[in-house]
Formats: C-alpha cells, structure tokens, sequence
C-alpha cells in the first residue's frame, strides 16, 4: 500500500497508471474509518484494477461552531484498517498541502446546497464540493464511491459532476448499519451509552414512515407529523428537520409518486445524526 502525502507526487502516480491501462476506483474520507467506509474500499476494488482513497478532514466544510479540532483522528488504526481491505493507494496530504495562503476558489452548486443539511450548515456544501472537485483533480479516479446515508452530499457531487463534464463514474452505495440498526459515522463514538440507545429510534422513524408508505399514505405532511411525533418520544432528542423529497432534484413532495427519499437530521446533545430511506411509490 503506497501512501502520498504530496499533490504532485500523487498526480504523478496517477498518470502513471492511466499510461498503464489501469482503472481507478476512489473513496474519499475524512478518516477514522469504519465499515461503511470499507464496504466503499471493497466495492472500489473489485470495480477497478487499483482502489485509492483520501483521509482529509477538510477545514472547510467546518463552520467555527463546529468539531473540526475534535472531529475523531485516527491515523495508524486508520492506514491498517485500510490495507486490511486492499486498498492501494492512500492519499494523506494536510490542510497546508491542499490549501495554500493564496487558495481562493470554490465549487458550489445552487439550490441543492442551500436546503435540508445546507440550513443549518450554510458553508458544508460549498466545502464538500470544492475539496471534492480538487481531489478529483489530483486522483484522476474512473470511479468515485460515496454512502447513502449522506444522501444530500452524494446528491450534489452527482450533479456537480454532471455539470462540470468530471469523466468520472459516481457509485452511491446503500447504507450500512450496526447490528440494531444504528446507520454507521463517525460521529457516533461521540455518543454516550445512554445517547446510543435513544438514537435507535431514527431508524425505527424511517421504518415507520415506510410502512405509512406501502399501507398507501400519499401525503407527505402526515408522514412528517408520524415520524417526528415518534422521534420525539425521545426526550432529548431535537429535531433539525424531517423532510420527503424527489431523489433526483431533492425539491419537498407534498404527494409522493416515483423514487423518494425520507430524509431526517437530529441531534442527541451535540451530536448531530442523519439518516434516510429511499422509498419507490
């Protein structure tokens, strides 16, 4: 496993491949890896003769409100986990290395960076994409793999991708969730024990909201009022937003018809967690 910590040295090596023939499946990460993020390494690798992967905690996509300085780090656990799942190459540059005194640009893309997520993180979306759009740049991937459960993020890349002409193929793989349902982050070891429990019930919110679905409820607005009110039985939990929205174009539905997705962010004390289930009417 080749780790580079060097823009040059890894767009260098990535044209050395391409000369090669060679395929690139990528992963970006902003570390402290965990199964859902293997799943994406695993999947890369099998799609492609070379799998890579990015571990940067991107200060961009950070409001000064926010855990950068306490966003969970990892490094060694890290780098093992990630050799342990075949990957071949590991990009670790730091943020002097990705942005430079005079760094002044940014990729954003409109309308679906402002909603859902983008109202209480105005900035997130702006950052995602403009680190992306350069990471893009410097691994030269033929695939990049995001989750589901960032939905919105994975959204938008898709669509920045779309308009920016990236000859780049976006595989957007389905969740993976702990053992009693928990859909898996990062941020869930900032969790307590009592905390971990009670955020069980996002998962049976999203099922619940399904099942309103198959037994033929339409109406968006009296699924929203179903999940929230089951949320918060929770009493510490605080609902950031529960919203139903077209898979493609992320606008609300007021009646649901085609691919939809039931999206929810809520916070257990500081922790704030998101969640979706995609729903074909």
């Amino acid at each position: 496993m080749k780790i580079i910590r060097k823009i040059n040295e890894m767009q260098k090596h990535a044209s050395s491949l391409k000369r090669q023939g060679l395929s690139i499946g990528f992963v970006p990460t902003m570390g402290y890896l965990h199964e859902g993020h293997i799943s994406l390494m695993r999947q890369a690798k099998t799609d492609n003769d070379i799998c890579a992967i990015s571990i940067f905690v991107n200060p961009l996509q950070f409001s000064p409100r926010e855990d950068f300085k306490s966003y969970p780090r990892d490094i060694k656990r890290d780098l093992k986990l990630a050799r342990n799942a075949g990957v071949d190459i590991v990009f670790f540059p730091d943020a002097k290395e990705m942005y430079d005194a005079d760094f002044l640009s940014e990729v954003y893309v409109s309308k679906m960076s402002g909603i859902l997520c983008g109202l209480s993180r105005p900035e997130h979306f702006k950052g995602v994409t403009t680190v992306v759009s350069k990471l893009f740049n410097i691994v030269s991937p033929d695939r990049a793999y995001f989750g589901q459960k960032d939905f919105q993020q994975a959204r938008i890349i898709e669509k920045m991708v779309e308009d920016l002409n990236f000859p780049i193929r976006i595989r957007v793989m389905p969740i993976i969730r702990e053992p009693d349902g928990l859909a898996m982050s990062s941020r869930n070891v900032y969790l307590s024990g009592r905390q971990r429990l009670e955020a069980l019930i996002l998962n049976r919110a999203l099922s619940e909201g399904a099942r309103l679905i198959r037994d033929g409820i339409r109406q968006s607005g009296r699924i929203i009022s179903t999940i929230k009110n089951l949320i918060s039985t929770v009493k510490s939990a605080k609902i950031d937003y529960v919203e139903i929205v077209d898979a493609d174009t992320l606008k609300r539905k007021k009646l649901l018809d085609g691919k939809t997705v039931i999206l929810l962010a809520v916070k257990f004390g500081k922790v704030r967690l998101i969640d979706n289930k995609i729903i074909k009417v």
